[in-house]
């Protein structure tokens, strides 16, 4: 599990001009069958204390099917202006260094979530869109389900699409003492020789 912050240049990733200003709207978002977060407060808030993000941070977390956390990076840095292509670069990026991808599996069985803190308020901006965008096609290409795209403003969090928000934590208030579910390390590998060597030395 991979847990931090990594500091990400886009300047050096230049689309073609064909793919420029790819954006999700509001409509096309709510169409996509996004799936819900059955607590969305408990998942900002963790994020929230554990990243302490800031105005231009942006949050990318995989949540396992029971909603807890996997893996999480922060980053900054992003285009201007807003460009999918770039900003679906940048995630899955993010993706790979902190999980492997799941394209082995028929259908995806982890989440990818993003929280984006940023000036202004609530309302869908065209920045908005193109992270949108961004993680529908970064969680594609890594086997991952797209999960919900959050923004973090002055004014509190909101999930966009869904109408679901709050107040705290907000883009201006300090980290409180929040506990986020983290999913258990894999278990150790067993069978062979040492391990029934192992397994009789407890017994006794």
């Amino acid at each position: 599990m991979s847990f931090g912050f990594a500091s990400t240049s886009t300047a050096s990733l230049s689309p073609p001009a064909a793919s420029a200003n790819r954006v999700l709207e509001p409509a096309e978002w709510a169409a996509a069958g996004i799936p819900l977060l059955r607590n969305p407060r408990e998942v900002v808030g963790g994020l929230h204390s554990r990243h302490h993000p800031k105005p231009g941070t942006a949050i990318v977390a995989v949540l396992d099917p029971d909603e807890r956390l996997r893996a999480s990076a922060s980053f900054a840095g992003r285009p201007a202006p807003a460009d999918g292509w770039m900003l679906r670069n940048v995630l899955l990026s993010q993706l790979r260094r902190i999980v492997p991808h799941d394209l082995r599996r028929r259908t995806p069985v982890r989440t990818a979530v993003l929280l984006y803190c940023r000036e202004g308020d609530a309302r869908w901006t065209e920045e908005d869109g193109a992270w949108m965008w961004g993680l529908r096609d970064a969680c594609t290409l890594h086997g991952l389900r797209c999960g919900a795209y959050i923004t973090l403003t002055r004014d509190g969090w909101q999930v966009l699409g869904e109408g679901r928000g709050g107040r705290r934590p907000n883009a201006a208030s300090a980290p409180e003492p929040f506990t986020m579910p983290v999913a258990p390390p894999p278990p150790p590998r067993t069978g062979g020789t040492t391990s029934e060597v192992l397994r009789r030395a407890t017994a006794r």
